[in-house]
């Protein structure tokens, strides 16, 4: 058996715009100038307290983070409903999952810096809730690139990882990856650059979600 652990923002799904969107709104709400969406995008994939800190120029999460943290969250569902933006997944993506799915040697998991609530609205939007049997988000361990995730995925599915593919957009998600001991496949689809992916220590970068399969086999 294999364990392929897949991040959600900027891998499975294209949330970008929208997380930028609420990110926009908090910060307006708390007397801050509107973030840059690079900047936004530089920290997808943190949990959201250590996330809005590091845009905001702190070192750490503040008091004032985390009330920040709190108010994205309490305005999420009505900036999703209002602004237009949404969760789409990136072409080619079903493709995949659905070959993986169809496997008996593979189980699926998802490591995000989402809340649980936040993965399941996703995976339920996607009809993929029943085949993402491992999940570990912002509410379950400490953020990325902290390898607990991926430990604590391994420790459920009762697969070591070295037998663990961990796939991600993010230089977090290849960090912790490494600090885990699994495989670490970066995607260029995403929020970070390939050049980046590599610098965090990938094991491969790929182009587009069909390549992935060439890596889990």
């Amino acid at each position: 058996m294999k364990l392929v652990l897949f991040d959600c923002d900027g891998t499975l799904v294209d949330s970008a715009g929208l997380i930028h969107e609420v990110m926009r709104h908090t910060f307006i709400a708390f007397g801050k100038p509107e973030p840059a969406i690079e900047t936004t995008k530089s920290i997808i994939g943190l949990t959201l307290d250590i996330a809005i800190a590091r845009m905001d120029g702190k070192p750490h999460a503040d008091d004032e983070a985390v009330a920040m943290a709190t108010h994205y969250k309490s305005i999420f569902a009505d900036v999703r409903q209002t602004s237009g933006f949404g969760e789409t997944m990136f072409d080619g993506i079903r493709e995949v999952l659905d070959a993986l799915i169809a496997r008996e040697d593979i189980w699926l998991g998802a490591v995000t810096g989402k809340s649980r609530r936040g993965l399941e609205m996703i995976l339920e939007g996607h009809g993929l809730k029943p085949h993402f049997l491992f999940c570990r988000t912002a509410d379950d361990c400490p953020s990325k690139p902290h390898p607990a995730m991926v430990n604590e995925c391994c420790d459920e599915a009762g697969i070591a990882p070295r037998e663990t593919i961990v796939i991600g957009d993010a230089i977090y998600d290849m960090q912790m990856a490494k600090a885990a001991g699994a495989t670490a496949i970066g995607v260029a689809w995403g929020y970070a650059t390939p050049d980046e992916l590599w610098k965090a220590g990938a094991d491969a970068v790929v182009e587009r979600p069909a390549d992935l399969l060439a890596y889990i086999h």
